[in-house]
């Protein structure tokens, strides 16, 4: 009776599609079918919380993902607000009860062949190249090389760099500050693009490393531009400023850097935050096995 009456609430007062009454309505009779079995329990409005838990318990073993059993979650909740708004029960017994969290996306990277190729290519006659070409893939090497976010990059000046040590101090959020070392080879390019910019835009130009074609601070969508239009030459995959992030991290725990290591380089505050690159390709897998197992060359 009370499901009847919630079906029409959801159809009349609501106006759900029909589509979308046919799910709840389904989602409550295969609940009320496991109040049925499991506990004898035949009307769902005397249900307790630790039974709504042990249904959501069920669907877990069953198989169900997790968007799957909050679709389902979500539907029982509205079921019982509807219950207690028409005063059919005094205490709503999922009102406790909060949705799975959703597991987390593994972060998309370009491949290392990938983004060698990438560098090598795009760090080719430096002599030759005009401005905008120089500060395009200055913008995808200090990405890629120092794994820095994008607002990060926008907020680079010269005295970011000393050169003296290769170190690169980098302002983070809540303004907090990392030390990231970087290579001679971008030591060098960076030195070369800097009396370029000044030859370009005049020795009173902006400080920011990197600027517009008419040598104003950089911002975000052109960032943006510059790195989509890079990487679509070299991946099928998601294209950002990020992307470069997770890639340099993805590549140093390939390559053995210990996880700490990549929090303090990412100016991670948690270490759980970085626990999202873990991630490891069946390429590898298959790698560590053939090294590893007694009998991988039989």
């Amino acid at each position: 009776m009370s499901i009847s009456l919630f079906i029409k609430y959801i159809a009349y007062e609501k106006r759900f599609s029909e589509h979308t009454q046919k799910a709840y309505e389904s989602d409550l009779n295969s609940y009320c079918q496991y109040l049925k079995e499991h506990f004898d329990l035949i009307k769902p409005e005397e249900a307790t919380t630790e039974m709504i838990r042990s249904w959501v318990a069920r669907m877990m073993d069953e198989g169900y993902n997790t968007l799957s059993v909050n679709r389902k979650l979500s539907t029982i909740k509205s079921f019982y607000r509807f219950l207690q708004l028409e005063g059919i029960i005094k205490n709503n017994p999922a009102h406790s009860i909060h949705s799975l969290k959703k597991p987390g996306r593994i972060p998309g990277y370009v491949k290392k062949d990938s983004m060698e190729r990438l560098i090598e290519e795009v760090s080719e006659n430096t002599s030759t190249r005009d401005f905008r070409e120089f500060r395009d893939a200055l913008v995808i090497d200090l990405l890629y090389s120092t794994g820095m976010r994008l607002s990060e990059l926008i907020n680079l000046t010269e005295d970011s760099f000393d050169f003296a040590t290769n170190t690169l101090r980098i302002k983070g959020k809540r303004k907090k500050e990392r030390l990231v070392p970087f290579t001679g080879s971008l030591k060098n390019e960076v030195k070369d693009y800097l009396a370029l910019k000044e030859k370009t835009f005049g020795s009173d130009n902006t400080p920011y490393i990197i600027v517009t074609n008419k040598g104003n601070k950089a911002y975000p969508k052109m960032i943006y531009r510059i790195v989509t239009k890079t990487l679509s030459a070299y991946t099928q995959g998601k294209k950002s400023p990020h992307v470069l992030r997770h890639t340099f991290a993805t590549h140093m725990l390939n390559n053995g850097a210990g996880l700490q290591t990549i929090k303090e380089l990412l100016g991670h505050a948690n270490l759980s935050t970085t626990q999202i690159y873990t991630h490891t390709t069946i390429e590898q897998l298959k790698s560590i096995y053939s090294r590893s197992h007694p009998r991988a060359g039989f």
